[in-house]
């Protein structure tokens, strides 16, 4: 993973609020003003006795430092407010336009960061929490964590149109699940795998997903969510002529219709099996077999 570099407490501010729904940051807002506000205006006493001296400056530092926070912190907020509503506006688009191009050339057309965008997005739309780590660039690291109540999931993307992504980056990302303790992983790329790749994944807890898979999961998500679906959108029972699903395709629970992840059996006979397991457990323990 890249190395996060050293943050200003400002820097920090910004970020908890872009990371925040827009909503939540400007409350944060008006309820640092408040607060500065009042330690900005409260009467610090000049005379006092002479054991009280220090109590005193630290009164008045205290005042001090309010008197500008309540300005720029506050200011901070909304800046960090601005930036996750036209973030969550840019990510919503991403979305629309590439589930409303059936040849898939938006997809393709894409940089590295506005990809890593897409594939966040998708996954929230699955109902997980997402927190995008910034793994280094178009080439390296964990791009994603994914959480999904006590469990975690890592996810690479790979932004690789000239060529296929190969075994010794779902190898990279195998190791890296193993030492974080990540209950299973994703690599998803805009193109495709190679067949030593998909064959490392067999009884392994990660999944591929390659340019077709990602946009039919879009699409599949969005279909099972009216308040997402425009004209657009292509119902995931619905497929172009001549397209063949994808392996990658999660199935949808046999007990209550939602999505389904790939999971390991960790007891019983068919320990260290794949299978897919409602996303809802435990309240739903909805399971398919991998055939």
């Amino acid at each position: 993973m890249a190395r996060r570099r050293n943050s200003s407490v400002f820097e920090d501010l910004f970020g908890i609020a872009a990371a925040l729904p827009w909503w939540v940051g400007s409350i944060l807002a008006v309820v640092a003003y408040v607060i500065l506000h009042r330690y900005a205006s409260m009467d610090v006493p000049t005379n006092v006795a002479p054991g009280q001296i220090g109590q005193m400056a630290v009164g008045q530092m205290t005042k001090a430092l309010a008197l500008y926070g309540q300005y720029i912190v506050p200011l901070l907020f909304l800046a960090g407010a601005a930036a996750s509503f036209f973030g969550r506006r840019k990510r919503e688009g991403l979305v629309h336009d590439t589930a409303g191009d059936k040849s898939g050339a938006t997809l393709r057309a894409l940089n590295w960061s506005d990809f890593e965008l897409l594939v966040g997005e998708a996954f929230r739309m699955r109902g997980f929490s997402v927190v995008e780590t910034g793994g280094g660039g178009a080439d390296g690291g964990i791009d994603l964590e994914l959480r999904k109540g006590s469990e975690v999931f890592l996810v690479q993307c790979k932004q690789w149109r000239a060529y296929k992504v190969s075994v010794n980056v779902v190898r990279e990302l195998f190791g890296v699940m193993a030492s974080q303790g990540a209950t299973g992983g994703f690599v998803v790329t805009s193109g495709t795998f190679t067949p030593d790749a998909r064959s490392f994944v067999e009884g392994k807890n990660i999944e591929l997903i390659d340019g077709s898979a990602l946009k039919a999961m879009i699409d599949r998500v969005r279909a099972a969510r009216p308040e997402m679906a425009s004209p657009r959108a292509i119902p995931a029972s619905v497929q172009t002529p001549g397209q063949t699903p994808t392996a990658s395709a999660e199935p949808a629970c046999p007990r209550c219709g939602g999505l389904m992840v790939k999971r390991i059996a960790k007891q019983g006979a068919n320990a260290g099996g794949a299978f897919w397991g409602c996303m809802a457990f435990p309240k739903c323990r909805g399971i398919k077999t991998i055939e």
